[in-house]
């Protein structure tokens, strides 16, 4: 197997204990697993390698060969009428709708399906809202490993669609996504190789560079705060997780806040976050048209919560349709086709000004983590409902 020059293995995020490249799933603690490296093996100061895809960051990343379709490189778009509107002073959209298969979680799948590979894994599977079912199905083709999504009745279109097209096998489980989890573990009786979030801890792991980029876009400085939109927590903790390795490498000072914003119809880290919890409860009845964060038992929660701590951030809810008009704003304004998730994310920069969080000194990072072609339908009945 070859892995990097700085890995130096998963390790267990309670004992520290290192468990193989491939491993998946909670350590023998009971704890999840993490991608280390030694950091001190890492020089920046010099060429971080050719290219525009986040691996050219492969010294702080687990593996030599990747599975790549030329993920990352997304451009950080300045969005000034929207900065305006929100009363800050500057406000960037880090568009993730660039990627292959139009989502942030191409960065993930991309390295948790080389980890499938290297595992001689034959089956590959995952519950998901939507995206990282297609995203899975994507990369999983690429190597010629059979893939499974399960997911809700309620995902996407473009989504199902997606999967079958790239090759994957799709099972849709009436309701919602706990359903479709749930399914996954009742109906799949062959053997698989996980790719769920925090269960293939290299998800989370690729997920980072949207930190490394956001960095050297700002030639190596920290914006004033980053929001980002949450479901599992996922996305969150991988943004601290690349800041701090940022850190420990030299190249930043400090880790910039970190907002993670849900919608007010499912948001189970703003309600722990209240009750100055370690880990989220159940949210028993959600209701919001952002599919891809209506997760109400997020398995990051704790992660999150913990990572937007360590940053001294904070937590966001905002309305749907604040978050709808957001996206069809973007789209009207910055020429971004944003999706119902990253409409999430730019309805937070404003009420973050709102409240005297940020102000017009500010320059704060909105991150679109999906293509609004995949919540087309969405923002269409938005303005359906507006009378246009």
């Amino acid at each position: 197997m070859a892995t990097t020059e700085a890995f130096r293995g998963l390790g267990c995020t309670a004992t520290g204990e290192r468990y193989d490249a491939t491993a998946t799933g909670k350590s023998d603690a009971g704890a999840r697993l993490e991608a280390d490296y030694d950091y001190d093996a890492v020089d920046w100061a010099g060429d971080l390698g050719t290219g525009r895809s986040m691996w050219r960051y492969g010294d702080l990343l687990a593996f030599e060969e990747p599975v790549t379709a030329g993920e990352g490189g997304t451009p950080l778009v300045n969005a000034a009428p929207l900065a305006a509107e929100a009363g800050v002073g500057t406000l960037s959209i880090k568009d993730e709708s660039r990627n292959p298969t139009g989502t942030a979680l191409d960065r993930g799948l991309s390295v948790a399906v080389t980890a499938a590979r290297e595992a001689d894994a034959d089956l590959v599977a995952l519950a998901t809202p939507g995206n990282a079912g297609q995203s899975a199905a994507s990369y999983a083709g690429m190597v010629g490993l059979r893939s499974y999504a399960f997911v809700p009745s309620r995902a996407p279109f473009s989504n199902k669609a997606m999967v079958n097209v790239h090759g994957g096998e799709m099972r849709v489980a009436g309701g919602r996504y706990p359903d479709a989890e749930a399914a996954l573990h009742e109906d799949l009786k062959s053997e698989w190789y996980t790719l769920q979030e925090f269960d293939n801890p290299h998800r989370h792991d690729g997920l980072k560079t949207i930190a490394f980029e956001i960095a050297e876009s700002l030639s190596w400085t920290t914006p004033d705060a980053v929001v980002v939109p949450a479901g599992t927590g996922e996305v969150v903790a991988s943004v601290v997780k690349g800041f701090r390795e940022l850190r420990n490498v030299g190249v930043v000072d400090a880790l910039p806040p970190v907002y993670a914003a849900q919608p007010s119809g499912c948001a189970p880290l703003v309600a722990a976050h209240k009750r100055d919890a370690d880990a989220p409860e159940s949210w028993e009845s959600p209701d919001t048209i952002v599919g891809e964060l209506e997760i109400p038992e997020p398995r990051g929660g704790g992660a999150a919560l913990a990572a937007v701590t360590e940053t001294d951030g904070g937590f966001v809810a905002v309305d749907d349709d604040d978050a709808l008009e957001s996206a069809v704003v973007a789209a009207q304004q910055v020429g971004l086709e944003v999706g119902a998730a990253g409409g999430v994310a730019l309805a937070a920069v404003e009420a973050l000004a709102t409240e005297g969080v940020l102000g017009a000194d500010d320059h704060a990072v909105a991150v679109n983590t999906e293509s609004g072609s995949k919540t087309a339908d969405v923002l269409r009945s938005h303005l359906m409902g507006k009378g246009i």
